[in-house]
């Protein structure tokens, strides 16, 4: 709305509600999402808004509802790309509807404990979980206080959440490595038994080993390798596959950053990829296009914007009779490091 000298004065809710010729309790309604407004009244006061350009005060909407306009994500190491990439689908959404976020960062295991107990204290209107799982008495905890909460890339019984069939994950890879027409494959992943409660690396290792003996194949002990998560741990871990007597003709790797390191031990050792071996991650990241990996696709920044959503539905007491669960739809992404072995 225009003032004089080109100084520009922002709409407000009074604006709206005589430009709609309702009252102000009609257009906070509106705003709020009220199923006791008229289809044609809601229309004409959202007609209202975009022609005002009205953006509403998250101070004001605090104050007449009674939040603090603020919502809690718990996410575990916030350099990891797929955390990343999670973070700013959720993050965008929040700021969309006008909340603020809280970021809470898990990076050891004392923080895990600590950051599920600090939301459970704190004051926000719900809590987007992704990834890492609280420790049970603070799973139990935010249960009972009732604040809305949506997992991402977990489960729980009687919470909402958003996951991916990481056992299907890894045959899905599998499979595909066996078409090709390999038969010595290795996998490269996190320890099993973690202090995070991660659990991804261990299902996609697990969906691995039943497609290998479904196929009738057996998979050598020393054919699995767990580490920490991080590229170099992958280089070391590849590196011990690629030296052993009888190598691996392919790997298949718990997620894109382990898959670059093993990209990184083979191009250290001489071996050529997908020549000599091929290489497969898992999540499809940004860079790994540019890398050129193949890998199994899972949906990373729209699982953070559909957990948003779907925390937001519930902040704003859009509460479901039954929770929401959604499982992510996954695909082979087919590229430059994988062929059919060495004869």
């Amino acid at each position: 709305m225009a003032t004089g000298r080109g100084i520009r004065r922002l709409a407000t809710i009074s604006d709206v509600a005589s430009l709609a010729g309702v009252g102000e309790a009609t257009v906070s309604r509106v705003l709020n999402g009220s199923a006791l407004v008229r289809e044609a009244t809601r229309q004409r006061v959202q007609a209202a808004i975009e022609e005002l350009d009205y953006r509403p005060s998250p101070i004001a909407r605090s104050l007449s509802g009674g939040r603090a306009m603020t919502l809690g994500v718990v996410a575990p190491f916030f350099v990891r790309p797929s955390a990343v990439e999670r973070l700013q689908g959720a993050e965008a959404g929040f700021t969309d509807a006008g909340y603020d976020t809280v970021l809470y960062n898990v990076s050891t295991p004392e923080q895990r404990r600590e950051q599920f107990a600090n939301v459970a204290r704190g004051r926000a209107d719900g809590v987007l979980v992704i990834s890492v799982s609280p420790p049970r008495r603070e799973m139990d905890r935010l249960v009972g206080s009732r604040i809305p909460m949506v997992l991402v890339d977990l489960r729980h019984p009687g919470v909402t959440h958003i996951y991916t069939d990481d056992v299907e994950g890894g045959r899905l890879a599998t499979r595909y490595l066996l078409e090709l027409g390999h038969r010595r494959i290795a996998f490269v992943g996190d320890f099993i038994d973690n202090p995070f409660g991660f659990t991804s690396s261990a299902h996609r290792c697990a969906g691995f080993q039943d497609t290998m003996r479904r196929a009738g194949l057996d998979v050598p002990p020393v054919y699995v390798k767990e580490g920490e998560h991080s590229r170099e741990v992958a280089v070391r871990m590849a590196a011990e596959l690629l030296a052993l007597a009888e190598p691996p003709t392919a790997i298949f790797a718990a997620s894109d950053t382990q898959a670059f390191g093993v990209l990184e031990a083979a191009a250290g050792a001489g071996v050529d990829v997908p020549g000599q071996l091929s290489v497969m991650g898992f999540d499809d990241i940004e860079v790994a296009a540019y890398v050129g990996l193949t890998t199994v696709r899972q949906p990373l920044r729209y699982s953070g914007a559909r957990g948003a959503r779907l925390l937001l539905d519930l902040a704003e007491g859009g509460s479901p009779p039954e929770p929401v669960v959604e499982k992510l739809r996954i695909e082979l992404i087919e590229r430059r490091t994988t062929a059919s072995p060495p004869n």
